[in-house]
């Protein structure tokens, strides 16, 4: 079964807490990370793709509504507060529960549950289609459409506003985000390892906890991606 990715914003350390142990007690969760404020998840969602974000309102520096509104394609997303008056709204941003603080552990399933089958059959239909259909990927390379084959790459950077796409033939530079690039890529063929890198499972010729190497280059492993190295 595949799992679910979710992310925690919520600058309250006890309700942090009690929601990571929530997840960690669902065999389908797999939590990403804990945020105390919206901008620091907007910095990490930049680069990085979950299928769920449990969401407080009442947050610093930018408030969790508005951090909503800024998504231009939100994830399914669970809020969790201590104030009912921000329901209506909330169900307004199709959000997909609204979980009054304290909340039970049984609660807390309840929600979750009612994402679990959409999600779930979306991400494996999403990967049929991908692995099985093409072999390929086209992208925009100094204004004209390149055709690259997932079995020419061997890594991918990313370098701010582009990514630089190394295969064995050559190397390309396409204006497209981290995140973006990543969903075009099969599952099963391709594990991001570090924030800026992602890799061909099928090109890597040695690895540590700390660096993996592809076609004599070495790449680092960051240390939340650390996990994907051990499930190979």
């Amino acid at each position: 079964m595949s799992s679910i990715t979710c992310i925690i914003v919520e600058d309250e350390p006890l309700a942090a807490k009690v929601l990571t142990e929530y997840i960690e007690q669902v065999p389908f969760l797999e939590l990403k990370g804990a945020f105390k404020d919206a901008l620091l998840a907007t910095d990490y969602l930049r680069d990085n793709s979950v299928d769920l974000i449990f969401l407080d309102i009442h947050l610093p520096k930018l408030k969790g509504m508005a951090f909503l509104k800024t998504l231009s394609h939100p994830p399914a997303v669970i809020i969790t507060t201590a104030y009912h008056q921000y329901a209506v709204e909330g169900f307004n941003l199709n959000v997909t529960d609204y979980l009054l603080k304290p909340f039970e552990f049984e609660r807390f399933l309840v929600a979750v549950n009612k994402i679990k089958p959409a999600l779930l059959n979306q991400a494996e239909d999403s990967t049929t289609k991908v692995d099985d259909v093409r072999d390929y990927l086209f992208l925009n390379v100094q204004k004209k459409k390149v055709r690259i084959l997932f079995s020419d790459i061997l890594y991918i950077e990313s370098q701010r506003e582009y990514v630089k796409i190394v295969t064995i033939k050559k190397e390309y530079l396409s204006k497209i985000s981290t995140h973006e690039i990543e969903s075009l890529l099969p599952l099963n063929l391709f594990k991001r390892i570090h924030r800026s890198f992602i890799v061909s499972i099928k090109k890597i010729e040695s690895y540590t906890s700390e660096e993996v190497e592809v076609n004599g280059v070495c790449i680092p492993v960051g240390r939340d991606y650390r996990h994907v190295l051990e499930k190979l």
